[in-house]
């Protein structure tokens, strides 16, 4: 099956490229040049469904898309869905980072729960009523400075205390294994291997 995977964000589909079934054939919105939507929804579902469906759309093949985030419970759930503009539209992960970081400041450490999410959709075509929604979560805390090398996004501040790194610190193995969209692929996985 030909699938186009709804993002434009290189890491984001470098993970989905790697944990797809096998026998999809995966091309970007970028080989196609097709612009990304507006995320106009207020859920990360919402925002995947509309990725999905525009990108089914303007393609004419089946799709996939993820809408993930951040969410940290001292900031009620902010930001949630938009932790990739928390600092601004153009934002790098940098300046998200600083913006997150100076949120926080002085707030001890049982304070800063977080989480991350990750909504996967598949649609067939591009009216397909039934959309496949997979979902997958990644407890943590955010630390007071950034730590590791590896990764992206808030993975520099992300720690997670049952493996005593932060996500940043962890090999693309580990994150396949623990990560919100990691776990949000294996249910995906067994979805489509049920139907």
């Amino acid at each position: 099956m030909k699938v186009v995977l709804a993002s434009n964000n290189a890491h984001k589909v470098e993970e989905l490229k790697q944990n797809l079934p096998v026998d999809f054939s995966i091309v970007t919105m970028a080989e196609l040049d097709i612009e990304s939507p507006d995320e106009t929804g207020t859920t990360f579902v919402e925002n995947a469904i509309i990725k999905a469906r525009y990108a089914a759309e303007q393609s004419g093949l089946a799709a996939i898309a993820d809408d993930s985030g951040l969410e940290v419970d001292y900031l009620d759930g902010a930001p949630g869905i938009y932790s990739s503009r928390f600092a601004g539209a153009d934002a790098t992960d940098s300046q998200n980072n600083i913006k997150l970081l100076e949120a926080l400041k002085g707030v001890p450490t049982d304070l800063r729960r977080a989480r991350f999410r990750s909504i996967i959709v598949m649609l067939k075509h591009k009216a397909d009523p039934t959309p496949v929604i997979a979902m997958g979560t990644w407890e943590g805390q955010i630390l007071t400075s950034p730590k590791g090398d590896k990764g992206f996004g808030y993975d520099p501040i992300f720690f997670v205390p049952h493996l005593n790194r932060c996500a940043a610190e962890l090999t693309q193995d580990e994150k396949t294994i623990h990560s919100h969209r990691g776990l949000a692929l294996k249910q995906l996985n067994q979805i489509l291997a049920n139907r």
